[in-house]
């Protein structure tokens, strides 16, 4: 696996996504005070090396992309082409949906999810055009039980001929489904070899309910990589009135901080993405993996209290804007 090549540091345990850097429109609340005013490609493209310097320079060494992040792959593959000695770096990247934004943040439909054989051999062979050897980690983009892959022997036959190339292969997930969606995955073999050796999936303070299936696929030796930590940025803009915000008055610490040191706490959480717009995230986000940011037992169970029904919180953020 190539997360056995990130060092034991607690830096390492973060990740950085693109996800809000790599288009001009996304849901995270917030964007229209962290992004350029002109979200054009160039100026995008410049805070995403600027994030990136930061979270390096910091220690983080896992980046993560996908095909329906606008620009996010070339955005990365730029960055690691102008710094050639960034060998010690983890690259993931995901297939599945297709962006279709077209750089607008109005845009009607931004992306279009197809998880398809012709579709993995398309985005495959863009993803590579683009990142070439540096891939490391190949994921089917926000699998849900119904979906095709779980089920598609031809597709997953060809996934485990890009595992044995020496790609891993893995899932994410998104839904109210999300424990059918990683327990189904982690049955499924080809050759009597588990296909997907990753898990990423949303998990945060508002939406708990993958934990104990995120644990089983740990203790089966997959890696977790834990998306969506801040709830698109309600974490942060909607923290106020709630455990959350009034521990961080009582502490002098930030709501983010707060909320991805929660996640931390978790022994199964191999990597948590941070999906941090400027480098003042980016540095705020990386200090929740510090010793001094570790929750008390008490502090911790103060703030289960804020998890909502699967259900409701998906309905909550189907409804976000883009933005």
């Amino acid at each position: 696996m190539p997360f056995e090549r990130l060092p034991s540091t607690p830096a390492a345990r973060i990740g950085l996504g693109l996800a809000a850097l790599g288009r001009p429109a996304y849901i995270n609340l917030g964007r229209e005070s962290d992004l350029p005013a002109e979200r054009t490609v160039g100026a995008m493209e410049a805070r995403a090396h600027e994030v990136l310097d930061a979270a390096y320079a910091h220690g983080v060494r896992y980046f993560d992309v996908a095909r329906s992040y606008g620009s996010s792959e070339e955005f990365l593959a730029e960055w690691l082409r102008r710094r050639p000695e960034r060998r010690d770096v983890v690259i993931g990247s995901k297939w599945g949906y297709t962006y279709t934004g077209g750089w607008h943040i109005d845009a009607e439909v931004h992306e279009v999810k197809e998880h398809s054989r012709s579709a993995f051999e398309r985005q495959l062979s863009e993803t590579r055009g683009l990142l070439g050897d540096r891939l490391d980690l190949y994921q089917v983009h926000s699998v849900t039980p119904a979906s095709p892959v779980l089920t598609d022997r031809p597709l997953q036959e060809e996934l485990a001929a890009l595992a044995a190339e020496g790609v891993a292969v893995g899932v994410t997930t998104s839904g109210p489904e999300q424990p059918a969606a990683i327990r189904a995955a982690l049955s499924v073999e080809v050759a009597g070899v588990p296909l997907f050796s990753s898990v990423q999936s949303t998990y945060n303070l508002l939406e708990p309910s993958a934990g104990p299936a995120l644990a089983e696929a740990h203790d089966a030796g997959r890696t977790v990589i834990v998306k969506e930590a801040l709830a698109n940025g309600r974490l942060v803009h909607e923290a106020a009135d709630s455990p959350l915000g009034r521990l961080a008055r009582e502490s002098g610490t930030a709501p983010d901080v707060l909320a991805l040191a929660a996640v931390l706490r978790e022994p199964w959480a191999d990597v948590v993405l941070s999906g941090a717009a400027t480098v003042d995230q980016l540095d705020a986000n990386v200090s929740a993996s510090a010793p001094a940011a570790r929750l008390a037992p008490d502090d911790a169970g103060r703030l289960s209290a804020m998890a909502e029904p699967a259900a409701a919180y998906w309905r909550h953020r189907s409804g976000l804007p883009w933005s």
